[in-house]
């Protein structure tokens, strides 16, 4: 069984797409982080296609909503659409969208489409922008000492917490951990749709977060473009810097 499936993906590899899937955040809010990722992309060499006109929405805010019949059915229109561009892989930079296309598995019987975080893909190919570090001066001490928000669907939805740290670490800068980190990691207050619904307190939440980070460091950074929003509103408050990680990716291509 494993053989035949092997075989199967290397054909798809050969014969198929890979699909550049940035969700609704990324796309519609924070624009110029959804530049940076195809930017990145390309200069490592990821060959993909867009379907920005026909593309849904993955389902995520709907099945957190509570709307299961409605999440299945964009799942199937999304699947569709996949099948019929012939796409075998998708990066997304949104870990709540690939947590939700994994989750496709189980209601879509034949769905065979490999889904991954676009931080994996970058990471596995590090040496391409790292090649270019020597290029880039980092003036202020300060601004290599950086602290790290680990997004609830990146880490404790699918275990991802040591990757865009390495990154990090690779391009020069040193991580600082602040208390809740990792598995034990405060939420920034705005997934879940709970922005959406209990937005001063999801504004408290997130200040709480900043003040935490603003002990350890001047600069927070995170994967995750609803984290990166939240924050980074919370962090203009309180004086702290906050980037999305492509925002630091991206000064050395």
């Amino acid at each position: 069984m494993d053989f035949f499936r092997n075989i199967k993906k290397s054909i798809r590899k050969i014969f198929g797409n890979t699909l550049y899937y940035p969700g609704c955040m990324m796309k519609f809010v924070t624009r110029q982080q959804n530049e940076n990722y195809k930017k990145i992309l390309r200069e490592i060499g990821i060959d993909f296609i867009q379907l920005s006109e026909i593309e849904l929405c993955c389902g995520s805010p709907v099945i957190k909503a509570g709307y299961k019949e409605d999440y299945v059915n964009l799942a199937n229109k999304n699947f569709e659409i996949f099948k019929k561009h012939s796409v075998k892989e998708i990066i997304s930079p949104c870990p709540a969208c690939v947590h939700t296309f994994l989750g496709y598995r189980n209601i879509i019987k034949n769905f065979d489409i490999e889904v991954r975080n676009a931080i994996e893909i970058i990471y596995e190919r590090i040496d391409k922008i790292k090649n270019r570090r020597k290029t880039i001066k980092i003036e202020n001490v300060e601004e290599k000492i950086v602290t790290f928000h680990d997004p609830c669907h990146l880490g404790r939805y699918q275990g991802i917490y040591d990757i865009p740290r390495k990154i990090l670490e690779e391009l020069g800068y040193e991580i600082v951990e602040m208390y809740h980190n990792k598995n034990f990691s405060m939420c920034c207050g705005g997934g879940g749709g709970f922005r959406a619904n209990f937005k001063d307190l999801s504004r408290k939440i997130a200040k709480i977060r900043i003040r935490e980070a603003k002990e350890k460091s001047k600069i927070l950074i995170t994967s995750c473009p609803l984290c990166y929003y939240q924050l980074k509103e919370a962090g203009n408050e309180e004086g702290i810097e906050v980037y999305e990680i492509s925002d630091i990716l991206v000064r050395f291509i």
